[in-house]
């Protein structure tokens, strides 16, 4: 699997991601450049290309002449993200997302959890983008920092949590207005599809639905916009 663009692999460069190797644009060979120091710095395989092989190679087109060539995405598993929160003392807050098939969506949502403190982020194996170059592009290497687990069912994985004292909301139309509700709490919070939400038998098995107030003619936002203003008033209202 490749990461592309310098922020992407810097960070890549950060976590504990296996790396096979790094590939800067031939430009950059004699500049002083903090990502190609930290490929070094971690005794990284570094090869420096001309711009128009790291094109051929490129899966994003976008890769700012940075690429590094990982092993494929280690996914994360419910329990260990629920570990997260008890390793930093702080009550849990995890995404759930049912049903973003969108590839920029989803790594539009991990970089926003990544940005405000989320846990962990548990996706289905089935009707759910996986990761790959593009959501991790599209992250800005904000997934070298974020568990994902990846999960056969997810109404099995809500009960889990719930087990586990976590109460779980649905984000959707319908439900009681977000900035009445009491969210400071164990909390993991279910985003559905842009098409057709939250499926019934995932919402059955939340504890409530919230619902962002909009006041205009259209009645929905975009998924990852969506996502980002629920997290955002949860953290805002664990801040105090």
């Amino acid at each position: 699997m490749l990461i592309e663009g310098r922020n992407a692999v810097r960070e890549a460069l950060k976590s504990d991601m296996t790396i096979n190797k790094v590939i800067f644009d031939k430009m950059l060979e004699n500049r002083k450049d903090d990502v190609v120091k930290s490929a070094f710095e971690k005794k990284v395989k570094v090869e420096f290309l001309p711009k128009s092989v790291l094109d051929k190679k490129s899966k994003t087109s976008h890769h700012q002449g940075y690429i590094a060539e990982v092993v494929d995405f280690e996914y994360s598993s419910v329990e260990k993200i629920l570990q997260v929160a008890k390793q930093k003392n702080e009550q849990n807050f995890i995404v759930i997302l049912d049903g973003i098939e969108d590839p920029h969506n989803f790594g539009a949502i991990i970089r926003s959890c990544e940005c405000a403190g989320v846990h962990g982020i548990i996706i289905g194996k089935n009707r759910c983008a996986q990761v790959n170059e593009t959501v991790i592009k599209t992250s800005t290497g904000a997934i070298a920092n974020m568990p994902i687990a990846r999960v056969s069912n997810i109404k099995d994985a809500i009960e889990e949590l719930k087990e586990n004292g976590v109460w779980v909301y649905g984000a959707e139309i319908g439900g009681e207005n977000i900035y009445k509700q009491k969210l400071d709490r164990n909390i993991a919070v279910v985003i559905g599809s842009e098409g057709s939400g939250i499926r019934p038998v995932v919402k059955s098995h939340c504890d409530g639905i919230i619902t962002l107030p909009l006041k205009g003619n259209v009645n929905s936002l975009n998924a990852s916009v969506a996502c980002g203003i629920v997290i955002f008033e949860i953290l805002r209202q664990r801040e105090g």
